[in-house]
């Protein structure tokens, strides 16, 4: 898809960003606020997606969801805060009740994945667009092998087919709706879980290995070495 094409396009599509997490694997200040090359974490992942989405929508602390405002403040493009819930899929849906009605296409980001390319958000709108549900991916490289008691090794699992997720996940409106009214409480890792549960296909994106989630101090210090103060 052209950029011309993808950009006359692009008002109808709402970004939601759940950024209720403390970030307690990593230790500290919340990660998403955490200063990355002298601007927030949130705020670069929001600036990824500058002129790609007609709206966006971010779901903060349920408690204190003002503490995001400075970093949204600094991104390159204006963000709704709303209160986010207890658990990911919660905070998803209190953003997706935010987006605007006339909102065709939805995609979901996680706050704290700032190195995504634009390229790559290019391609999951477009792919959710024709299929109706997309997300980047990325096919699983190394052995994997059962530890079921932490100490010792098991059964070799194997890795034909075997993916790693990555965000943005990007749906047709109606799906994204559906697939939260009918969570029901039941926990899911994804967006892409609750949408196959009713019965839908998610296409697979290539992904992108710099495209990784900031979750452990060894992420951080990754994350720095990329993108130094």
């Amino acid at each position: 898809m052209s950029g011309d094409v993808f950009m006359r396009k692009a008002n109808d599509v709402a970004l939601v960003v759940p950024a209720a997490g403390r970030g307690t694997r990593l230790g500290g200040r919340r990660k998403q606020l955490r200063e990355l090359g002298g601007a927030p974490v949130l705020t670069r992942t929001l600036n990824a997606f500058a002129g790609l989405v007609g709206t966006t929508v971010v779901a903060g602390p349920p408690d204190e969801p003002d503490v995001l405002t400075r970093a949204i403040d600094r991104a390159e493009a204006s963000a709704r805060v709303v209160a986010g819930g207890a658990s990911r899929q919660a905070s998803v849906a209190a953003a997706l009740r935010a987006v605007p009605e006339d909102i065709e296409m939805v995609v979901v980001h996680d706050a704290v994945r700032p190195f995504v390319q634009p390229e790559r958000i290019e391609a999951v709108v477009a792919a959710a667009r024709e299929h109706g549900g997309a997300s980047l991916a990325l096919p699983v490289a190394d052995t994997l092998r059962r530890a079921d008691d932490g100490e010792t090794f098991g059964e070799t699992v194997a890795r034909d087919g075997l993916y790693r997720m990555q965000t943005p996940q990007g749906f047709r409106r109606a799906w994204l709706d559906e697939a939260h009214e009918q969570a029901e409480g039941r926990p899911a890792t994804d967006d892409v879980e609750l949408v196959q549960r009713q019965g839908r296909s998610v296409r697979v994106v290539g992904g992108d290995v710099r495209n990784f989630k900031i979750t452990t101090p060894d992420d951080w210090a990754f994350a720095r070495q990329l993108w130094p103060v």
